[in-house]
């Protein structure tokens, strides 16, 4: 270890007193200036050359010591090895490298930042150097190694596999082997799934914030009406989340691209089953209540959910056959839960269409709601307006980041309604129905995840049944490892 620092330069001194060098925002706080560290890797010092002690202006010095000074500075001090992480550079990854501390005399205590720092005493350094460290508090420390992360390279259609383009879209894919990394990477990258990502993450902590808001005003734990809306908040804050979640690591393979939307499937079947529960609940109208179809409409949404979990995946197989029946499988998948979900609140407006009752806040936003439901359900099945200019909207205003807006402002209105049912509705509701139990909300839920799980862990295992055209591109090309 004492041959290596033998071989490295040292700062100048001056009657046995050295001179004090700042790199970086690397700095000691306070204490006798008794303890120099200096981080290297190999014979060479990563620091920059020190400063000419014999000047009253610092100025870069133009030589080193001769090594017999610096045999006699190494004779003086006590060496210790401690680690240094040297960040994430092309070639040599992550990883940690042995760095050396200087600590001279017994002086008291110095903290300091470890590497790479000289630090040592001459005329006027100790002030110079309280200035540097005032300038330097604050400053976040960056390795170069970190500062020189590239974001992802993009690609054009006819680079990727088929199985990961999309209609109209003809540029902006990110390589279909992406790590894990570069996903999270990209979505701060312009690409042609970065809006997809963000208009549901986003919306995720609204959800997540008026869930806290209600939390504070409602007793979800004590008082079970509260409990279908407990559902349908739960399920309205994790399928935002599992979409972005999609999009966001769908590009790591072909396999991880199904099993993402597999899970994104799943929540949507389970946020159809949480408005159902909360439908049956505060949305029935007041014919309906304790019918035939009232009390089974909870068992009746269970199947539906996985009909529309079986049925998604499961288009995700004959995709690359028959791409027009996997769209309308997939679309059928979610429109029938909507459909059956929705019956009693079609009855409702119908009936004051009709005349048979007076509007109301609630049915003004149910209205809204499926105004943006049917607005969903026309971009994702039309593919509008991408299909009309390929390659104008690759990276902003395509159907997928149009129908993901819909999505959440409807889902907007349809909480407000909710809220505003279960608010006003509240006295009718208590006395002529049975209130909520544990097993018909909270149970149900459970049940319906644990069947979802399994449904997508089936789909997931036949993965390799999948024909073997998914892995290759439409056009014969291939992408080069980066």
């Amino acid at each position: 270890m004492a041959s290596s620092l033998a071989k490295a330069p040292v700062p100048a001194s001056k009657n046995g007193r050295l001179c004090p060098t700042y790199i970086g925002a690397n700095y000691l706080q306070s204490g006798p200036m008794t303890k120099c560290t200096l981080g290297f890797q190999g014979n060479l010092f990563r620091a920059f050359p020190p400063i000419n002690c014999y000047s009253s202006d610092p100025k870069l010095a133009t030589s080193h010591l001769q090594l017999a000074r610096a045999n006699d500075l190494i004779d003086q001090i006590k060496l210790k090895v401690f680690p240094a992480w040297r960040g994430a550079g092309e070639g040599h990854g992550w990883g940690w490298a042995q760095c050396v501390r200087w600590e001279a005399g017994e002086g008291g205590p110095s903290r300091g930042l470890e590497c790479p720092l000289w630090c040592v005493l001459c005329r006027g350094g100790k002030e110079r150097l309280k200035q540097a460290c005032q300038r330097g508090r604050g400053v976040l420390c960056l390795s170069t190694d970190m500062l020189s992360l590239r974001l992802p390279q993009l690609f054009d259609i006819h680079q990727v596999p088929k199985v990961f383009q999309e209609d109209g879209i003809m540029s902006g894919y990110r390589h279909p082997r992406s790590s894990a990394l570069d996903c999270i990477l990209s979505s701060f990258q312009m690409t042609n799934e970065t809006v997809n990502i963000w208009t549901h993450f986003l919306p995720t902590w609204y959800f997540l914030w008026r869930f806290s808001v209600l939390c504070s005003s409602l007793d979800f734990l004590a008082e079970s009406y509260t409990w279908p809306l407990l559902v349908y908040m739960l399920m309205i804050c994790l399928y935002p989340f599992t979409s972005s979640c999609a999009h966001t690591f769908s590009t790591m393979s072909a396999e991880a691209r199904h099993i993402c939307y597999f899970f994104d499937y799943g929540a949507l079947s389970l946020y159809s089953l949480g408005c159902a529960i909360t439908y049956g609940s505060y949305v029935m109208p007041d014919c309906w209540v304790n019918s035939w179809l009232h009390q089974h409409f909870v068992t009746i949404a269970v199947g539906n959910s996985l009909f529309c979990t079986s049925m998604s995946c499961f288009s995700r197989f004959v995709e690359l056959q028959f791409p027009q029946k996997s769209k309308v499988l997939r679309t059928a998948a979610f429109v029938v839960p909507f459909l059956f979900d929705s019956f009693p609140l079609f009855y409702r407006l119908l009936s004051c269409c009709w005349g048979s009752c007076s509007p109301s806040e609630a049915l003004a936003s149910h209205s809204y709601h499926l105004l943006f439901a049917f607005l969903t359900c026309f971009l994702f099945a039309s593919h509008l307006p991408e299909r009309l200019a390929p390659g104008r909207f690759d990276y902003i205003g395509h159907s997928h980041q149009l129908f993901h807006i819909c999505a959440v402002v409807g889902t907007h209105f349809q909480m407000e309604a909710v809220l505003t049912d279960m608010a006003s509705r509240k006295d009718w509701l208590t006395s002529h129905s049975v209130l909520p139990s544990f097993l018909g909300t909270m149970g149900v839920l459970t049940l319906g995840i644990l069947l979802n799980v399994g449904i997508i862990g089936i789909f997931s295992a036949c993965l390799s049944q999948m024909p073997r055209q998914s892995t290759s591109t439409s056009s014969g090309a291939h992408l080069h490892q980066e």
